[in-house]
């Protein structure tokens, strides 16, 4: 959608005038499949930043196009770069986001600087548009899509049925292996004391958490890249043969439910135990999934542990030969949850004495933090477009699957679905962008005629169908509040805006009680509470004589940055003749 707009916007002249200016950023360098769909970017592109390329290559068609472009993401995290002074200069600001956390968060960026917002998507053949316009409108935020529809816990765990359930099964198997050992196993390591770490941890995973920071930390600690393969090799029979044979052992192939009919049935698979092949060869999809699912695991293992791994082939050949597996017996009384009502069951089963003993009986066996100074794991954070990311996940997910006769997906068709990717098509793009900058052109306005909502369009498209329609946008929601003795029907978009410089608290709340004839009885900003009526009189009375960002920082501990204008503070107050509590939206208070 970026590149499109700003072909559009150079075809237009959006930006073109002497006060005319368009900022674009985008973090991402160019990828050889962004070609197919990115028409600014050639060959030649490949690996540059796509800002700064497709700013280019839009003021090559228009040269009296005024652009900027950033390399930085639109987060909290670049408020230093994209702060209050940043949002002053600007008119609009257009979204071209592939995720939802992003959208809401520059949402929220231009609900509190009042900027109009023109907001797109695709997903296939399926488009839609939004246009937010400043206490018009209501913001992005305001309604949210429903959750998507998850996969059952128990069919991840033991039930799988679909290519699709392998696959969140082996990222989810990444992520904690990976990423989540590592994590746990540096925050145990932060800590002054095993005792520190223990009031850290949740009674009912307290056991599980400090089991796998001994296996991670002790049992299974490599020393060198061959037990990283050695630790592959164990860990392919352990989630394959062994949990295989476990489960077979607790359902049997032949088992009849209460009910009368066979339980392995329907959605359910009937399991076969997997046996180690290193020349095993999937006709599905032309993967080793054996051999592949051994070499990305130690791979990973070692850049977790800062060992160099490699993959030469002949190696691995010539230590998992020698792999000595040790023998499973199925045991006797382990619990397997046959549904997710029995899985819910067992997680919330109460947690006895015995639990305690267990977790000091593990905390006593594992080396203390100060013994290990200086040592740390390095986590690692799945990434469909890592190559040895995906080859684990597809090797681990197509053993998974042909434990269940599940017919497999290669590496491409596997990130497709890990990734959610659905891939853009050129024509759904185009209209999108063609119905936002109708949008644009309204906003932007003429002298001759004042917008009311019913000018506006939000729309919503389906090339497949075909469908396509446009609808008004919905009006902000309303709160009712009496404000100097007259009601005030606020939206999100209102806050009570003060430029009073930096003051001090006292003055802050003479002028409040002046201004809006309200008693403050708390004052907060963000998590820090400023003033409460119920608080220390002592400290209060300090805190009055303080310049308001003094009071802050003093809670908080953070400076400002030097291009923050605002700060955003809430208010609890209450009417002073009958003491009754005022709803009121945020406080938008300039302190430079």
């Amino acid at each position: 959608i970026g590149c499109e707009m700003l072909k559009n916007w150079a075809l237009m002249g959006v930006g073109c005038g002497p006060d005319g200016h368009v900022h674009v950023t985008d973090m991402d360098r160019i990828e050889k499949s962004n070609l197919s769909r990115q028409f600014l970017f050639r060959n030649t592109d490949i690996d540059k930043f796509k800002a700064s390329t497709a700013a280019d290559a839009a003021k090559a068609m228009n040269p009296a196009l005024n652009i900027t472009a950033y390399q930085e993401k639109v987060a909290a995290e670049t408020e230093h770069l994209f702060g209050d002074d940043f949002y002053d200069k600007l008119s609009g600001v257009c979204t071209a986001l592939d995720n939802v956390e992003a959208r809401l968060y520059v949402d929220q960026r231009c609900l509190f600087y009042r900027l109009p917002m023109l907001e797109s998507g695709t997903l296939g053949t399926k488009g839609n548009t939004q246009i937010v316009v400043p206490h018009l409108t209501e913001n992005y935020g305001a309604t949210r899509d429903p959750p998507e529809k998850s996969i059952p816990i128990c069919t991840l765990k033991n039930f799988p049925n679909q290519i699709q359930h392998t696959l969140q099964w082996a990222r989810d198997w990444f992520e904690g292996e990976f990423k989540q050992a590592s994590e746990e196993v540096n925050t145990y390591l932060a800590m002054s004391s095993t005792e520190q770490y223990l009031d850290t941890l949740q009674p009912n995973s307290k056991v599980d958490t400090l089991r796998l920071i001994r296996r991670t930390l002790v049992d299974e600690r490599p020393t060198s890249f061959e037990d990283c393969v050695t630790w592959a090799r164990l860990t392919f029979e352990k989630i394959f043969n062994n949990h295989i044979r476990q489960l077979l052992h607790n359902f049997p192939p032949d088992q009849v439910t209460s009910s009368g009919t066979k339980f392995w049935s329907g959605s359910k698979r009937c399991p076969k135990v997997l046996q180690f092949d290193m020349d095993s060869k999937d006709p599905d999809a032309g993967m080793r999934n054996h051999l592949d699912f051994c070499m990305a695991a130690a791979n990973l293992r070692a850049g977790m542990y800062g060992i160099k791994g490699n993959f030469d082939e002949e190696y691995f050949r010539k230590v998992l030969h020698d792999v000595i597996v040790p023998d499973f017996s199925p045991e006797e009384g382990v619990k397997i949850a046959a549904n997710d009502a029995e899985e819910e069951k067992n997680n919330d089963a109460p947690m006895g004495d015995s639990t305690d003993v267990q977790a000091n009986g593990i905390l006593s066996s594992l080396p203390k933090p100060s013994e290990l100074a200086g040592f740390r794991l390095s986590s690692i954070d799945f990434d469909k477009d890592i190559d040895d990311h995906m080859l684990f996940v597809a090797a681990c997910s197509n053993l998974r699957a042909l434990n269940y006769q599940i017919p497999c997906e290669d590496t491409h068709r596997s990130r497709a679905i890990a990734g959610r990717i659905i891939p853009a098509i050129a024509t759904t793009t185009a209209l999108v962008t063609g119905l936002i900058c109708l949008e644009l052109y309204k906003i932007v306005g003429t002298a001759r005629k004042e917008m009311t909502l019913e000018s506006y369009k939000n729309g919503f498209i389906n090339l497949a169908i075909p469908f396509m329609t446009l609808s008004e946008p919905t009006a902000p929601a309303k709160t009712k509040s009496m404000l100097k003795g007259v009601e005030w029907n606020w939206s999100p978009w209102d806050s009570l805006d003060m430029n009073l410089g930096d003051i001090t608290l006292g003055e802050f709340m003479i002028y409040f009680e002046r201004e809006y004839n309200l008693e403050i009885s708390m004052l907060s900003y963000g998590v820090s509470i400023l003033y409460s009526f119920f608080a220390n009189k002592k400290k209060v009375e300090e805190r009055k004589k303080m310049k308001m960002t003094d009071v802050i920082f003093s809670i908080s501990k953070k400076e400002f940055p030097p291009n923050q204008l605002f700060i955003i503070l809430e208010v609890i107050a209450n009417e002073k003749e009958t003491d009754e509590e005022v709803e009121l939206p945020y406080i938008k208070f300039r302190f430079r």
